[in-house]
């Protein structure tokens, strides 16, 4: 990656953990928060077509490959992951940040945005992350997406990360690599970094420590005041499209831009609507 050369890689004492974050670009400050089970890289398509009009924040988030990773699972609920990311915005002195998120970046996002700190906020962006009192609601009454969703059951299991490092990670691979739509953006080089993050010591339970210490957003009321964008692959198998629905009952200014042909690993899939849909919904 050409803009490899342009990262400042810093370590961010927030929260009482040190968050590995990426730096890149210049302007307004927007932190990109990734999901699961990736990391910072998962940006990798997007940064070169943002970092010329934003400051870039990009941090591997708790658990997962370079940051600190807390034994505790209650060290995982939301109060400590939007608390990183308000220690974040302190640390770096922002003030007020544009804010995307991919996955669990994504509800991060969401709770970000509601619960503490709106009046650091600008604007949210949201991709193929639900809304969390959408997706309770749907895991209680809707069967297709419990089927879809499954997968968060067997997570809640104990042990049930170690099934993740078997075979080399191939129940990883095949969800990333594989089940994306556009595999030609994807390459050796990328996999390797991947594989090089899941490696990390305690990556992966980290990962899956977000499943178990947020079981429940019955705290949250769902409600959003800041302008939202929210960018959804329709090819999403694990967050159906029904996530949608019913949206505009929660947030108050906001605009969805589909993209047909992504899967739920959008920032892969197409990196140019996700470039053009944030510098519109921002700068224009």
């Amino acid at each position: 990656m050409d803009f490899f050369k342009e990262i400042k890689d810093v370590y961010i004492d927030t929260n009482g953990i040190k968050l590995h974050t990426i730096v890149i670009g210049s302007g307004e400050p927007l932190i990109l928060l990734h999901g699961f089970p990736e990391f910072w890289y998962c940006w990798k398509s997007v940064i070169p077509g943002l970092k010329e009009k934003f400051k870039l924040i990009i941090p591997d988030m708790r658990g997962y490959n370079l940051s600190d990773k807390p034994n505790d699972v209650k060290k995982y609920k939301m109060e400590y992951l939007i608390g990183d990311i308000k220690g974040l915005i302190e640390e770096l002195n922002l003030k007020r940040v544009y804010l995307a998120g991919h996955d669990w970046g994504g509800v991060v996002a969401w709770a970000f945005a509601e619960k503490s700190y709106p009046e650091l906020l600008k604007k949210l962006i949201i991709l193929n992350a639900p809304h969390p009192k959408i997706f309770q609601k749907s895991l209680r009454t809707d069967k297709k997406q419990q089927e879809a969703s499954s997968y968060i059951f067997e997570f809640l299991k104990p042990q049930a990360e170690k099934k993740l490092y078997e075979d080399d990670y191939r129940r990883l691979k095949k969800v990333v690599f594989e089940d994306m739509y556009s595999k030609t953006n994807f390459t050796e080089f990328d996999k390797d970094k991947y594989i090089e993050a899941w490696s990390q010591p305690g990556a992966i339970l980290g990962g899956v420590n977000y499943y178990r210490a947020n079981t429940s957003f019955d705290e949250l009321t769902g409600i959003i005041e800041v302008p939202t964008l929210v960018i959804w692959g329709m090819k999403d198998v694990a967050l159906l499209p029904q996530q949608l629905e019913g949206l505009s009952d929660y947030v108050k200014n906001l605009k969805i831009v589909r993209s047909e042909n992504s899967s739920h690993w959008i920032t892969h899939d197409d990196p140019d609507l996700i470039i053009s849909s944030i510098k519109e919904f921002i700068l224009k």
